[in-house]
C-alpha cells in the first residue's frame, strides 16, 4: 500500500488483472533466390512492402535478367501479399549457405514476423530439405516446395527422392524458359535428373504442381515460373478474408494465364493422396488451387494446411500473450490467471468459426491446476498447461447419395 501523509482524495489506477492474448500474423513469407541484380543486398534478409520496393532494392540497374525469384515476389503481392523478406544468394549461391558468416535460410532464424517460406528456382533436393528442416526447426513457418520445371510423368512426384539423387540447381537450370509448355515436355525428367521429385514427409511443408506461365513483371514475355510465390499470396489473401483456419484452396490464381501440365482428374486421383496440391484449369472457373495438404502422412494429424498453420497461430499467440507470467509466483492465482486468458483467447478463436464444436465447451478445453502442477513440476520452476482444440479440417470430398421415388429424384448429403 502507498504511503498518505496528508488527510485528503487519492486516485490510484488498479490494473483489472485480465490481460488479452491477442493474434499473431500469419501472412508474412519469406523468398531465398537469385535476384535479378546478382550483387544487390548479398549476406542480408530485407522487407519488401511492395513492388516498388523490390525494384529498388534487387533490381536497380539496366537490361537486367529477370529471375524466378523476382516473379515469385511479383506473384505473391499480385495475389494478396503485402509484406515479405527477401535473401538474395546470388549467382550460384546456396540457399543454405556456406562458409562461415551466416546465409541464405540462415539470414531469416532472427526474423520472428515470418509465417511462409520459399525458395523460387530451387526445386532439388538438397534445397527441399534445407527448406523443410528450417521450417521444422523453428516451428513457426510453413515451407512451400517447388516441383522439377520438366515433369510430366506425375508417378515422380509420388516417389520421396533423396538429397544424394539429385545437384542443386545452377541458376541457369532454375530458369523458366527452360520448363515446357502446356501439354508439352518429354518424359520425366532431363535424363541426367532425379527419377523421384516427392520432398520427404513433413508437417511443415507443402508442394504444388504444376509450374505456372504468367507475364514475367520485368520483360513483359509469358514465361514459365515455379508456383510458391504465387500461392504464397493466395495464403496470405485467404488468411485476410477468411482467417487462417480456412484452407487455401479453390482460390484462383491471379497472373497464371496458362500451367506447364494440363492436370487429368486420374493424375489428380494418384497426387492427392500423396500429398501434392494441384493446380488445374477448370472451364469458366480459370486456373485454380485445387488442394491444401501438407506433407504429412495420409493418417497424420497434420495433413491439411489450415489445421497446421492455425495450430502454429494459436502457439504463438499463447507464447506470446502469456510471457508476462515468467518469474510470477507459481500459485493458484496464476493457474486461475492462465485458465482465464487462454479460454478468453480460444473462445475468440471459436467464435470466428476456427475450432468445431456447438459451444466453447466442446470446442476446447485448457487444464492448469494441482493435477498439471505438482510439487515436482513447481520445484522444477515450471508451471504446465494442457490445452485441447477441435479444429475445423476442410471438406475435401462431399458425397451425394441420389435415389428415386415415386414424387421424383431425391438428394441427400451423407458425408463431407
Amino acid at each position: 500500500m502507498p504511503t498518505y501523509f496528508s488527510p485528503g482524495i487519492y486516485v490510484e489506477e488498479v490494473p483489472s488483472g485480465a490481460r488479452p492474448i491477442g493474434p499473431v500474423g500469419t501472412s508474412t513469407a519469406a523468398f531465398v533466390g537469385v535476384a535479378p541484380d546478382r550483387t544487390a543486398h548479398l549476406g542480408e534478409a530485407l522487407a519488401v512492402n511492395n513492388w516498388t520496393d523490390f525494384l529498388r532494392l534487387y533490381a536497380d540497374g539496366d537490361q537486367l535478367e529477370s529471375t524466378p525469384l523476382a516473379r515469385a515476389v511479383f506473384g505473391f503481392l499480385d495475389n494478396g501479399g503485402t509484406r515479405c523478406w527477401v535473401v538474395n544468394v546470388g549467382e550460384g549461391g546456396s540457399i543454405s549457405g556456406t562458409g562461415r558468416q551466416r546465409g541464405g535460410l540462415s539470414l531469416l532464424e532472427a526474423v520472428d514476423e515470418i509465417s511462409i517460406l520459399a525458395a523460387p528456382g530451387f526445386h532439388d533436393p538438397v534445397s527441399h530439405e534445407a527448406l523443410l528442416s528450417m521450417a521444422e526447426r523453428t516451428r513457426t513457418m510453413v515451407a512451400i516446395c517447388d516441383p522439377a520445371p520438366d515433369i510430366d510423368d506425375v508417378s515422380t512426384l509420388t516417389r520421396v527422392a533423396t538429397p544424394g539423387s539429385g545437384r542443386p540447381p545452377k541458376p541457369s537450370d532454375a530458369d523458366a524458359d527452360a520448363a515446357p509448355a502446356a501439354g508439352g515436355g518429354s518424359g520425366s525428367g532431363s535424363g541426367s535428373g532425379p527419377v523421384s521429385h516427392r520432398p520427404r514427409q513433413s508437417d511443415f511443408g507443402a508442394l504444388y504442381y504444376p509450374w505456372l506461365r504468367v507475364r514475367d513483371p520485368l520483360s513483359g514475355e509469358l514465361v514459365l515460373t515455379p508456383p510458391s510465390g504465387h500461392l504464397a499470396g493466395i495464403w496470405a489473401r485467404t488468411d485476410a478474408l477468411r482467417g487462417v483456419h480456412k484452407a487455401p484452396a479453390n482460390e484462383p490464381v491471379r497472373g497464371a494465364v496458362d500451367l506447364g501440365h494440363l492436370v487429368t482428374r486420374a493424375e489428380h486421383d494418384v497426387l492427392n493422396p500423396k500429398g501434392v496440391n494441384v493446380i488445374r484449369y477448370f472451364p469458366g472457373e480459370g486456373i485454380r488451387v485445387w488442394g491444401a495438404r501438407t506433407l504429412a502422412a495420409e493418417a497424420s494429424e497434420w495433413r491439411y494446411l489450415n489445421v497446421r498453420r492455425l495450430s502454429i497461430a494459436i502457439e504463438q499467440a499463447i507464447a506470446n500473450g502469456t510471457r508476462w507470467m515468467v518469474f510470477e509466483p507459481n500459485d493458484y492465482t496464476l493457474w486461475r490467471s492462465i485458465r482465464r486468458d487462454v479460454g478468453a483467447f480460444l473462445t475468440r478463436v471459436w467464435r470466428d468459426g476456427a475450432l468445431l464444436g456447438r459451444t466453447p465447451e466442446e470446442a476446447f478445453f485448457v487444464k492448469c491446476d494441482e493435477e498439471t502442477n505438482p510439487a515436482d513440476v513447481r520445484d522444477a520452476g515450471m508451471v504446465v498447461a494442457h490445452i485441447g482444440i477441435a479444429v475445423v479440417k476442410p471438406a475435401e470430398f462431399v458425397v451425394f447419395k441420389l435415389s428415386q421415388w415415386a414424387g421424383g429424384t431425391e438428394t441427400e448429403t451423407i458425408g463431407g
